[in-house]
């Protein structure tokens, strides 16, 4: 069987499962059902082998199997394996997320930057709109404010004015595209630097939150709330450890009570998934702790740069503030 064949036949099993499922009133997602194939069939107690071409016996036997598991809603098999699956499906690190969030915020912004760069504003009324759209598109690029805050507009206008009044927009307009663009990102560069300095100064600031303190308060709860469930999640693994010991020193196999072995074994392995997974969110969260204080001290440093070359003065040279804040 070729690998189109097998993945076709693979893919046949787990609309099946899906299917039987639903008849039965269960609701599953295939990436799911595809899981739990995975599961059973690399479970050597199901006696299949993974060398050889699965039989029409082999099918049903499979589908029989993941059926059932799927529809033991009270298994901790099963939500180990959900577990697995949303971890897999929604979880990314920290560089994955960010990267992700730039593609997202850019493919937003192309329809506002089509809009610029495609325009042939002549008259006054179009060039001021023009003029606005640009203000838009610099506050919806750096994120800080709404472009329907009057305040906000007010203060970024003032800010892009200052660098760019709107008398060089025929000089814009003449551009290619590639350097329009490239000077709309110039230009939200320079106007977030103003903002963010004029509010370091107390004077404007407009809808800018307070990143570094809200982030100072947010991360240590946050790290302080995932340790907290790591050491809840690690004793009730103790417990099952300590249960089924007793269970393996017993001469009969079984204790009084009636306890299931094999679903002791499961909710052990349930629980040191969901440490292993609460620990990558530890570490993720460490490292975006230290982030903030790397980025919080490169951002104090630059703005006592930035005071010691302003100072007084009416105006600086954008170059020179570009040799402070690069």
């Amino acid at each position: 069987m070729s690998r189109a064949q097998a993945e076709s036949v693979i893919k046949n099993i787990i609309r099946e499962i899906a299917a039987e499922c639903a008849a039965k009133g269960q609701a599953v997602s295939e990436t799911l059902v595809a899981f739990m194939v995975k599961a059973v069939v690399l479970d050597p107690n199901n006696e299949f082998n993974v060398d050889r071409t699965l039989t029409k016996d082999d099918v049903q036997k499979l589908i029989k199997l993941c059926v059932e598991r799927l529809l033991n809603v009270r298994s901790p098999s099963l939500d180990t394996i959900k577990m697995q699956v949303y971890f897999d499906m929604n979880y990314t690190g920290r560089h994955d997320f960010l990267e992700e969030h730039r593609r997202v915020l850019e493919s937003r912004l192309q329809p506002v930057l089509r809009e610029i760069t495609d325009s042939r504003a002549r008259t006054r009324e179009e060039l001021e709109s023009l003029y606005r759209k640009i203000v838009s598109a610099v506050l919806l690029r750096s994120g800080l404010g709404s472009p329907t805050d009057i305040a906000v507009v007010r203060e970024a206008t003032a800010a892009l004015q200052s660098v760019f009044p709107q008398t060089e927009l025929g000089t814009f307009m003449s551009m290619t595209k590639r350097d329009k663009e490239r000077q709309l990102q110039e230009l939200t560069m320079i106007v977030t630097g103003i903002r963010l300095f004029n509010k370091e100064c107390g004077k404007g600031g407009e809808g800018i939150d307070d990143l570094p303190g809200i982030l100072n308060e947010a991360v240590p709860a946050t790290t302080q709330n995932v340790d907290s469930e790591i050491q809840s999640t690690v004793r009730d693994a103790y417990r099952y450890t300590a249960i089924l010991e007793k269970i393996c020193q017993n001469e009969r196999g079984e204790p009084s009570v009636g306890l299931s072995v094999q679903l002791l074994k499961e909710s052990l392995i349930n629980s040191r998934q969901h440490e292993a997974f609460l620990r990558v969110l530890l570490h993720d969260v460490i490292g975006c702790a230290q982030q903030v204080e790397m980025l919080e001290s490169q951002l104090a440093g630059r703005m006592e740069q930035l005071q010691a070359t302003v100072q007084s003065k009416t105006a600086v040279p954008t170059a020179q503030v570009y040799v402070c804040s690069s």
